[in-house]
């Protein structure tokens, strides 16, 4: 670190700054240690190939409902690497370092973002730790520098799709989330696809698009069961959004799914509990999470340089039926 210091005219304390990722070193000053570092071949502090793993940051952009799964996921696969799993979360705040301040501090294998994004700022301070990322199901679309896992989010809105469609239902409602979110895009096409392909006239009055919580979805599905010629059945984007569908229903006095049919997308705990238990497209986040960490880790056949789609599956349960007969 002094002959460092020395090459690029700064004190070693500032060297230090750099090299733990720390924001308050000027741009012009970081660039000329960290080209001295280059330089002089200065090692990061990399673990060692007969040292144990240190740890992995596994950073949410917000804790859902389906966070205990990638955590466990996450974890299972830590802990057979002899490794260690800290979890944090990301605030609104695109700008936000806190979390990076922590991994600065420690020695850190790598980082696994959870349906987050990397912002300009993130990215160039994880450049500057020399720190390798994994993104599981990115929000937006996925940067080719950066690997990602994700899902067969068109296929598994086709196949949600088609059950609805094989029971024998023509008016299928599809509540989506975030058009930016590119799981939701996904989903959603697959579902315009399904019903392209059997026959079936998309009709803009039976898509809403922008849900985020429950009450969005509860709105959207009670818009859409008021409509003279009403779904008889609804695809969701997610578990959350098909609560909020239930809900309407109910207060619709319609019964599940004797009078509308429901479909969701993840297949979290929350699923089974429901009554009725909902049919949903199963969204493998436990083998996501444990995929993010062997990749970090240089195990198996995957590494750093690509996107990998797990694939999704239906889970058939008692929210789906064919539609009533109309006499």
């Amino acid at each position: 670190m002094a002959e460092v210091a020395a090459a690029a005219d700064v004190s070693i304390p500032t060297v230090s700054k750099v090299l733990n990722g720390r924001f308050d070193v000027a741009v012009e000053t970081r660039e000329r240690v960290e080209a001295a570092i280059n330089t002089s071949g200065y090692a990061r502090g990399k673990r060692k190939k007969d040292e144990a793993p240190w740890l992995i940051d596994l950073v949410f952009s917000d804790f859902g409902p389906y966070a205990i799964e990638i955590i466990k996921g996450a974890e299972e696969a830590a802990l057979a690497n002899k490794c260690r799993i800290a979890v944090s979360a990301l605030s609104d705040d695109p700008k936000e370092t806190r979390w990076l301040s922590n991994i600065g501090s420690g020695r850190t294998d790598g980082v696994i973002l959870v349906f987050a994004e990397l912002s300009p700022t993130h990215r160039q301070r994880l450049t500057a730790l020399n720190v390798p990322v994994v993104i599981v199901d990115p929000l937006g679309h996925p940067d080719p520098s950066t690997p990602s896992i994700g899902v067969t989010n068109w296929a598994g809105g086709m196949t949600a799709t088609d059950h609805l469609i094989s029971l024998g239902h023509k008016r299928i409602g599809m509540i989506a989330g975030r058009p930016a979110t590119l799981c939701n895009q996904q989903r959603l096409d697959g579902y315009r696809a399904a019903l392209t392909r059997a026959g079936i006239e998309v009709d803009p009055a039976l898509i809403f698009t922008g849900a985020r919580f429950h009450p969005t979805a509860l709105n959207a599905a009670s818009a859409m069961l008021d409509l003279p010629n009403p779904p008889t059945a609804i695809f969701t984007t997610s578990d959350l959004h098909a609560m909020g569908v239930y809900e309407a229903a109910r207060l619709h006095g319609l019964r599940l799914p004797d009078d509308l049919s429901v479909v969701g997308f993840d297949d979290i705990p929350m699923a089974e509990w429901v009554s009725p238990p909902l049919t949903t497209m199963r969204q493998p986040l436990a083998e996501m999470a444990g995929l993010a960490v062997q990749m970090l880790l240089g195990k198996g056949s995957s590494d750093l340089s690509h996107r990998i789609e797990l694939a999704t599956s239906l889970v058939v349960r008692s929210s789906t039926a064919p539609p009533r007969v109309q006499k």
